[in-house]
């Protein structure tokens, strides 16, 4: 069979990736040179502590699994530790903890003493850390790259960048060059491109666009053995929705303005990718606000216990999130012609989830 795949991100590209494992022949085509959109701008997180219970958690874990046994990417089994710095914040890990399925989840609650000894980079005050072993790091700016070249090893796989698909129908799709490409299968995993062609095969699309405000830094100088988040990522992430983040003091101002966590993560060359932000209404600031990246500056020094490395690159990102409740949550999946399937909505899902997301994307076409 043959399969094309439009969109060359994380999604897109594990859609290709699932193809290809299981025998077709496979094209991939991406309106830009190479992928630009969220699968670059995010933290590389595997990020499966936090997530909802039933469908999201199923996938995340099974897609953790996935990335764990995929070739020829630096995939760092790091877990997190998310930092409490008060009693409240340490009542909702408590909490978290005592979960049924706490052990599936790899959560264990830390003491200051323990936290420090998992990771020695973290110097400031604190009270403990939830420990979450099931997280894990990929690298977004190198991962795609080592995905393709890995896939072109099969000789069924072939990557045409700087193309925009123009026209879709069953069975064939053309592009802004005039060619023209048959398919068995078609699958559109365009990210937060809505508009334009997408627009045409299908309305009343049930996805929101959500930007996003990011920040690298030089390197650390010491190794961050672990990822890192502020407890405000449990007022952010549903699995710890409870009677001990209701009882949380207020968020400060800042960050409840921009819907801001504190997710950290090292890279492999030790700089410090830091964030985020959530913008949803559009239209969204063409521009890149300070306050936050000054807010979350502060809060890395607080954790770290030192200062922050030198701010080398900031950045926005967009990307797309499923709003439709009778889903199953994770994605939008919709054939939009015989043949020819959107797959969308991931949210800020898409690095943990996309080899999960192909696998099922499979598996109800061959229903």
């Amino acid at each position: 069979m043959r399969v094309v795949v439009v969109g060359g991100g994380v999604l897109g590209t594990m859609h290709a990736r699932e193809a290809v494992r299981r025998g077709h022949e496979v094209l991939q085509i991406e309106r830009e040179a190479e992928a630009r959109g969220a699968s670059v701008r995010n933290f590389g997180l595997v990020w499966v502590s936090g997530r909802s219970d039933g469908a999201e958690i199923k996938c995340a874990q099974r897609a953790r699994d996935l990335w764990a046994g995929v070739s020829g990417i630096s995939f760092r089994p790091s877990g997190s530790l998310t930092v409490c710095r008060t009693e409240e914040e340490l009542a909702v890990a408590k909490e978290a903890a005592a979960r049924p399925d706490a052990a599936e989840r790899g959560f264990q609650v830390l003491d200051a003493e323990q936290t420090r000894d998992r990771n020695p980079a973290l110097r400031g005050a604190l009270l403990g850390a939830l420990w979450c072993e099931r997280d894990a790091i990929v690298e977004p700016r190198e991962v795609l790259p080592a995905l393709r070249q890995e896939l072109e090893k099969s000789g069924r796989y072939q990557f045409l960048g700087g193309r925009e698909v123009r026209t879709v129908d069953s069975g064939e799709i053309t592009d802004d060059h005039h060619e023209t490409h048959s398919a068995d299968l078609i699958f559109l995993c365009t990210g937060a491109w809505h508009s334009g062609l997408i627009r045409e095969l299908t309305e009343d699309l049930p996805v929101r666009r959500v930007r996003l405000q990011m920040m690298q830094t030089e390197p650390l100088g010491v190794q961050l053995t672990t990822a890192v988040a502020d407890a405000d990522s449990f007022r952010y992430y549903p699995a710890y929705g409870g009677s001990a983040v209701e009882a949380l003091e207020p968020q400060a101002t800042i960050a409840q303005q921009h819907a801001m966590q504190l997710l950290m993560v090292q890279r492999t060359h030790g700089g410090l990718t830091i964030g985020d932000t959530h913008e949803y209404a559009e239209p969204f600031n063409f521009d890149v606000q300070s306050d936050p990246y000054e807010y979350l500056t502060q809060t890395v020094e607080d954790i770290l216990g030192r200062p922050m490395p030198k701010i080398t690159r900031r950045w926005a990102g967009v990307y797309s999130q499923a709003t439709d409740p009778s889903g199953d949550g994770i994605v939008v999946r919709r054939e939009v012609a015989s043949g020819v399937h959107l797959v969308t909505g991931p949210g800020g899902r898409g690095m943990t989830m996309s080899p999960a997301i192909a696998e099922m994307s499979f598996e109800e076409i061959d229903r």
